[in-house]
């Protein structure tokens, strides 16, 4: 586009304002920051000043350039906000270099791009106007504007801007000016279709029985590694893993409502930086705004709220803080120094992490219910170390009549056929009554968290023994021991062993190798079936088999 005369005034003051349609309107109009220059240099050369443009050839210079994209405004001459909307494509200096406009330029595909600055978004984000103002698709050009990052003689947050997209069903993207320069600086924010995030957004914003648990927990993916630090730990109820990572989209999406650890979702990026800590004092909140000589952020997970040793926050102006400078709760009040050097950590643009649409590829520290993962999803834990759930898996029986079967699964016996009775052995003589059943061997790591087991005790026969749970080689009982079991009795461990109470009955399993199995269903009662037996395999995808109930009438 071009100067238009008729959109803009000039006045004695030096005030040069925009008076043209705004953005939106019928007819806006845009210039150059050259352009600007070139005009107010025709209006300086003239005998006297005409209309509201009230320059000439009397007045002092109004402008300088240093180049095409840089311009200087002289002898009180000045633009405000709104006239600044209006330019494009460089910087405009003025009041002695205390006022900056740096110019933006954006080359991807964003149609509407969130600005943070100082700590904020840019509410007012008229540069979306359109699609994006002042696109130039031929050198793959969106949007071309500027905005103040000098005022009043002082730099605006250092300059910093962080530019993102985030267009729902899009894929997300940012991109950060660490200080803006004088003329143009490049975004690079794209945004192309995402293939896992389909689904409506006013659908989206009925899933609200997904849920997270905000601040420093750790989380036990039975995966040998123990419990380890999350900043959350989303529940994503009955949903699945990708209608999860939907959700959480649509959580920050731009335009959103919601907030999320204190911050506007339009803000929040997750963990940039981790940060030893000692010396505290009083009680932190989770989470809560903090600072320090040169920066601020929020704080979304501690280690200790009383006792600290490292803190995680996502930074929001300044720089981090570094050793020795103490940092202040802004809720709590609480304090403490840092202790050594703040690690910079990556965010991912869309917070969650990643979603293939069957599994996630967590971004730092984002913590899921372990129930809630499968072996193919992946989790980074506040260690920066990978997790990965051990692979669940559940074996059936199904044909069964509810009520009449009565099922029992066992281990193979070695290749043949029959159950394996001393796959375990009794470690010791064990009293009727004892709450614990201690065997000789380590426990299989793909028997079930709970269930039951057969013991061979002093009656005569294998009593069927229900536990709660089992460590290393001792099963918690959920009752007691209904007999006296000697020393070395068989046990073995019946993964089903009860009267059907569906058509179909399971136990879930840790696969750690193929499990052969002995499955046995009989039906005695008044129509009875012919007994049932077969081996089987639990395996690293599950097993199931299903009863043959031949009529024994």
């Amino acid at each position: 586009m071009a100067f238009v005369a008729a959109d803009w005034t000039i006045a004695l003051n030096g005030d040069i304002r925009y008076i043209g349609d705004d953005h939106g309107g019928a007819s806006p109009s845009y210039c150059t920051v050259l352009e600007l220059h070139r005009a107010l240099q025709d209006f300086a050369d003239d005998a006297t000043p005409t209309g509201d443009d009230l320059l000439s050839i009397a007045e002092n210079n109004p402008s300088d350039k240093s180049t095409a994209n840089i311009v200087t405004l002289l002898n009180g001459y000045n633009i405000d906000d709104g006239a600044a909307e209006h330019i494009y494509d460089g910087s405009i200096v003025q009041a002695d270099g205390d006022t900056i406009y740096d110019g933006i330029v954006n080359y991807g595909n964003a149609t509407n791009i969130i600005v943070h600055q100082n700590g904020a978004v840019l509410s007012d984000d008229w540069w979306n106007s359109g699609g994006g103002l002042n696109a130039d698709a031929t050198q793959g050009i969106s949007h071309r504007f500027m905005v103040k990052v000098r005022d009043g003689g002082s730099d605006i947050d250092g300059r910093r801007l962080l530019g993102l997209y985030r267009e729902f069903g899009t894929t997300y993207s940012e991109f950060a000016i660490a200080g803006t320069n004088r003329g143009n600086n490049v975004l690079a924010l794209s945004g192309n279709n995402d293939l896992n995030n389909q689904t409506a957004v006013g659908t989206v914003a009925t899933w609200s029985d997904i849920t997270n648990t905000e601040g420093y927990q750790t989380i036990d993916l039975s995966n040998g590694n123990g419990a380890q630090p999350y900043y959350s730990q989303w529940d994503r109820a009955s949903r699945t893993i990708n209608q999860l990572y939907e959700r959480t989209k649509w959580i920050t999406r731009r335009g959103t409502g919601e907030t999320i650890y204190g911050l506007a979702g339009e803000l929040f990026r997750g963990p940039t930086h981790q940060i030893p800590v000692d010396t505290p004092s009083g009680t932190f909140t989770e989470p809560e705004a903090v600072s320090w000589s040169g920066g601020t952020g929020q704080l979304l997970a501690i280690d200790s709220t009383t006792a600290p040793t490292v803190m995680w926050i996502q930074l929001l102006t300044g720089v981090a803080p570094t050793d020795g400078q103490t940092i202040t709760g802004g809720t709590s009040g609480a304090t403490c120094d840092v202790n050594g050097s703040a690690t910079t950590r990556n965010v991912s643009p869309a917070f969650l992490g990643q979603s293939t649409g069957s599994a996630i590829i967590g971004a730092y520290g984002v913590g899921v219910e372990a129930a809630d993962l499968t072996v193919a999803d992946q989790l980074t834990d506040l260690t920066n170390t990978l997790q990965q759930p051990p692979n669940n898996q559940s074996f059936s029986v199904s044909g069964l009549v509810s009520g009449e079967d009565r099922v029992l699964v066992g281990p193979l016996n070695g290749t043949s056929d029959g159950i394996e009775y001393d796959q375990l052995t009794a470690n010791g003589a064990q009293s009727a009554g004892a709450g614990t059943l201690v065997v000789n061997e380590a426990i299989p790591a793909d028997t079930p968290a709970s269930g039951t087991v057969r013991v061979f005790t002093a009656d005569g026969f294998y009593d069927r023994v229900p536990y709660s749970s089992w460590s290393g080689s001792t099963f918690t009982l959920s009752g007691t021991l209904p007999a006296n079991v000697a020393d070395a009795a068989n046990v073995f461990i019946s993964y089903i062993d009860t009267l059907a109470g569906s058509s179909a009955e399971s136990f879930s399993y840790l696969y750690s190798s193929d499990r052969s199995l002995w499955v046995r269903v009989r039906d005695g009662g008044g129509t009875p079936i012919e007994p049932f037996e077969t081996l089987a395999t639990a395996g690293a995808a599950g097993g199931s088999v299903t009863a043959i109930r031949n009529s024994d009438v």
